[in-house]
């Protein structure tokens, strides 16, 4: 370090970049190190990020979702990467005036990746190893990269030419560590044995979706959500890696006889199929995170009974591969109603970003207390004693879906012509059912649409009405009612902490 000291001082501009490119050293071979340990989860970017995810308050946790939907993961990393760049620049221009500030600077970088790594829920001891490697050859490259600069050892040219070589050499190696980490952490993709899996045909098929389903008009969307786009929200960064070949679901607490099941023993089970509507508790009025599938697993109700549910019981803590707890009332699984622990989706495995090999699905209650993803334990508990991720953050315990519908048809400021338009849209109220929607022209009368008929309750419900529009600015708005007679109410309530509520408008120009 003596010699490092001695170096003359390099230009603000200079320094910045050394500390920028020793990062992505760092970074590269905390991929490589993670890749080969087969967690690219104990990944620095990755474990920060996902201590980022558990650290965001509700409210931000609205917004992005709100924002940026199903690419709020995207988001939340590039703008990780752009923070770990400002950082990594700061550290360098600290290495102009001695090293061991910016060697002391990348330390405390690495003591950050460590301790998101080893704060994971299903963290092991080795993956702090990733930051570990990567802090040590990031500190090694600003090393070289200062020692490279020293012009005493030659002219000025020269001098800058061997920086210049140096710094792209060891950006070349950067990325090519991160590359290679990127491909030994497939290893584990279970794409494969998903393509080759077959499910076996349920013994209880789903009612027939009936013809007038689907509202025939431009701009509605599918009766059936296919897989791909199908919303997804959970706070996995990497998607968990199952093989159903050691895939083991596991029913203890509260019960007189705890099971343990694999993946053949499940398909082994006299599965059913049903079309079940799934919803977000984050969705705002009007919004777009729900979707209807048709689900293939076995009944939950009929697990929990041969565990032999004890008294007193009344929480059923589902834990998933990524270590995500969810809770859900044990009175809404045992009612009757077609909760599964479901191996397919629209009649193939389930994708791997919606749960593969097997999930839980709960019609009538929002996901986040219902609809475990990559499903590996389920406890019978009791509310008192256990509390999950989402409830340890103010969630309400509870969370039976609301009466919400949408106007899908026309959209937000849409302009149309004068004469008859199509107003159409999406209702749901699961498990109870939508009975009636209405539809509102500025402060006029409510008129009631046409419903689509629907296989069952816990199915959205599609509605449909013709307008005779004038020209002119016009709001539309729309409400429904559910089985139990309640209507949607107009006030309007954020997402948190138990849905949001309010009844959903458009406003069309009509010309």
């Amino acid at each position: 370090m003596k010699d490092i000291r001695k170096i003359r001082r390099p230009g603000w501009a200079g320094a910045a970049a050394r500390g920028l490119t020793a990062a992505a050293v760092g970074m590269g071979a905390a991929e490589l190190a993670a890749g080969a340990l087969g967690r690219p989860g104990s990944a620095p970017v990755l474990a920060v990020g996902a201590g980022f995810v558990d650290l965001t308050p509700v409210w931000l946790k609205d917004v992005a979702i709100r924002r940026f939907g199903s690419d709020d993961k995207t988001v939340l990393l590039l703008g990780l990467a752009a923070g770990i760049a400002v950082i990594a620049a700061a550290i360098g221009s600290l290495s102009r005036f001695r090293a061991r500030r910016g060697l002391a600077g990348l330390a405390v970088l690495g003591a950050v990746g460590v301790l998101a790594a080893l704060t994971r829920p299903t963290a092991e001891p080795w993956d702090a190893l990733p930051s570990v490697v990567g802090t040590a050859a990031g500190m090694a490259a600003l090393v070289l990269l200062t020692r490279t600069a020293n012009p005493a050892t030659g002219p000025d040219a020269a001098a800058r030419r061997r920086v210049l070589l140096t710094g792209a050499g060891l950006t070349v190696a950067a990325v090519a560590a991160g590359a290679a980490g990127r491909l030994l952490a497939r290893r584990g993709d279970v794409a494969g044995v998903r393509a080759g899996l077959r499910l076996p045909p349920p013994r209880g098929s789903a009612r027939p979706v009936p013809d007038g389903a689907q509202v025939r008009a431009p701009g509605m969307p599918s009766f059936t959500t296919s897989n791909a786009d199908f919303y997804r929200v959970d706070t996995a960064l990497t998607l968990p890696q199952v093989d159903p070949r050691d895939w083991t679901l596991r029913i203890h607490g509260l019960v007189a006889r705890p099971v343990e099941l694999s993946f053949a023993d499940l398909l082994g089970l006299p599965l059913v199929e049903r079309d079940i509507t799934l919803a977000c508790v984050s969705n705002q009025v009007g919004g777009d995170l729900a979707g209807n599938a048709r689900w293939l697993g076995a009944p939950l109700a009929g697990l929990l009974r041969r565990a032999g549910v004890r008294a007193g019981a009344d929480q059923i803590l589902s834990r998933g591969a990524d270590g995500m707890t969810l809770s859900t009332p044990l009175a809404a699984v045992l009612d009757g109603r077609d909760a599964l622990v479901a191996v397919g989706m629209n009649g193939e495995p389930l994708p791997v970003a919606h749960g593969f090999p097997a999930r839980l699905v709960v019609p009538g209650l929002y996901g986040y207390v219902s609809a475990t993803k990559w499903v590996v334990d389920l406890k019978v508990t009791r509310f008192a004693t256990d509390r999950a991720y989402w409830t340890r953050r103010g969630y309400a315990e509870r969370a039976p879906v609301k009466t919400f519908s949408r106007i899908d048809v026309p959209r937000p400021f849409a302009r149309v012509r004068a004469g008859r338009v199509v107003v159409a849209g999406t209702a749901w109220a699961q498990h109870r059912g939508v009975v009636a929607v209405e539809w509102q022209v500025d402060d006029g009368p409510w008129r009631a649409a046409q419903l689509a008929p629907v296989p069952g309750p816990d199915t959205w419900r599609q509605w449909a009405a013709e307008w005779d529009a004038a020209p002119g600015s016009h709001t539309l708005r729309v409400r429904a009612a559910d089985g139990t007679g309640r209507t949607q109410p107009a006030h309007r309530a954020p997402p948190f902490p138990d849905g949001a509520t309010g009844r959903h408008s458009v406003v069309v120009t009509v010309v």
